[in-house]
C-alpha cells in the first residue's frame, strides 16, 4: 500500500509529468477519493507548490508553468525498483543498453542517501538474472523507431535480411514488440505478404517511419502471436499428444515453444512440430502426468529408446 506522503509526492510527480489532468484523473492513478485527492493538493499548495485548480464539475490541477520543482525524488522503494529496472535492461539483448544502464544508474546513486546507496549496490552487485544474453542484439535506434510508430500507429518502411541472407524491402504495420527467448520481434501486418508477420529486430537493417497511419486490432497481443507462431513453424515432423491433465496444470508445465495446447473435456491436446523426434522424446518424458501419442508414430519409438536409455542407468 502507499503511504500517504508517497501519494502526496505521486500528485507532484503526475502533474509535472502531464501538465494537467482532472481531480477524476488524478483520484484514479492513487487510488483515492476526491475529498483525500483535494487534501494532498492542499497540503502541496501549503507547502508553496503553486498548483493552479479550475473549478467546475470537470475541474482539473496543473502546476504554474513557471515553477520550476526540485530534483527528481523518489522513495525507497522506486528507487529500488529503478534499479532492478537498469539490472534488467543491462541483459535485454539490446546494443548499447549495458553502458546506457550502467550511465543511468551511477546517476542515481549521486542522488540518493548513503543508507539507501548501499542497498542498491549490494542489490547490484549480488543479484543475477538469467536472461542468457545471445550474441546478436538489435540496435537502440532500430527498436526506438519501431515502438514509436506502434504507439503513434504510422506504417514503416524498412528493409530486413531473413535468415537465409535476402534481402528485402516492405512496408510494414507495426502492431507490437515482443521479446521471446532471448531475441526482440516486431509483429504486424505485412504488406508484401499481405498478412500478419513476425520480425526479427535484429535482422532489420533500416527502418523509416512513413505518412500512412493505420488501425491495430483493440485485444492483439504482440507475445501471443510470437509464440503461437515459432511453436507452428514448419518442420520435418509435425506431433499431437494427448495429455491427461487439466488446462491449467498443462500450462505451468508444457514450454510455450514446444506446441499449442487445445483443452478438451477428457484433457488437453497438445499440437506442435519438430525436426528431431529424439529430442522431443527427452521433453516430453519428464512431464509430471500420464499422456498418450496420438501422432506420429515414430515417436513411440523415440519414447521407447528414452526409456531404454533410462532403465540403463538403473543398477540391477
Amino acid at each position: 500500500m502507499y503511504h500517504p506522503t508517497t501519494r502526496v509526492l505521486a500528485v507532484l510527480e503526475l502533474l509535472q509529468a502531464q501538465g494537467t489532468l482532472t481531480g477524476a484523473e488524478l483520484a484514479e492513478r492513487l487510488e483515492v477519493n476526491i475529498r483525500t485527492l483535494r487534501r494532498y493538493i492542499t497540503i502541496l499548495q501549503d507547502l508553496g507548490i503553486p498548483i493552479i485548480a479550475e473549478r467546475g464539475r470537470h475541474g482539473a490541477y496543473s502546476i504554474d508553468p513557471g515553477f520550476k520543482l526540485p530534483p527528481m525524488m523518489f522513495t525507497n522503494d522506486e528507487a529500488l525498483a529503478l534499479t532492478l529496472g537498469l539490472l534488467a535492461a543491462k541483459s535485454l539483448n539490446l546494443a548499447e543498453s549495458a553502458q546506457a544502464a550502467e550511465s543511468a544508474r551511477a546517476k542515481l546513486e549521486r542522488v540518493m542517501p548513503v543508507e539507501l546507496k548501499a542497498q542498491v549496490r549490494a542489490l547490484a552487485e549480488t543479484i543475477t538474472l538469467d536472461l542468457n544474453a545471445v550474441s546478436i542484439s538489435p540496435a537502440s535506434a532500430i527498436i526506438l523507431s519501431m515502438s514509436n510508430a506502434a504507439q503513434r500507429r504510422y506504417r514503416v518502411h524498412m528493409h530486413y535480411r531473413s535468415e537465409e541472407d535476402t534481402a528485402t524491402e516492405r512496408d510494414f504495420d507495426p502492431y507490437g514488440l515482443a521479446y521471446y527467448q532471448d531475441k526482440w520481434y516486431a509483429v504486424g501486418y505485412c504488406h508484401l505478404r499481405r498478412d500478419l508477420r513476425s520480425f526479427r529486430l535484429d535482422r532489420i537493417e533500416q527502418v523509416a517511419l512513413s505518412d500512412a497511419r493505420f488501425e491495430r486490432p483493440e485485444t492483439f497481443d504482440a507475445l501471443a502471436y510470437v509464440v503461437q507462431a515459432l511453436a507452428t513453424v514448419p518442420r520435418r515432423f509435425s506431433f499431437q499428444l494427448w495429455l491427461q491433465v487439466d488446462l491449467l496444470t498443462a500450462q505451468s508445465i508444457v514450454p510455450n515453444d514446444l506446441g499449442i495446447l487445445e483443452p478438451r473435456d477428457d484433457g488437453v491436446l497438445l499440437n506442435g512440430r519438430t525436426d528431431d523426434l529424439d529430442w522431443l522424446a527427452r521433453q516430453i518424458a519428464g512431464f509430471p502426468f500420464a499422456f498418450v501419442v496420438k501422432k506420429p508414430k515414430q515417436l513411440r519409438a523415440a519414447l521407447r529408446r528414452r526409456a531404454e536409455e533410462l532403465m540403463s542407468c538403473v543398477p540391477n
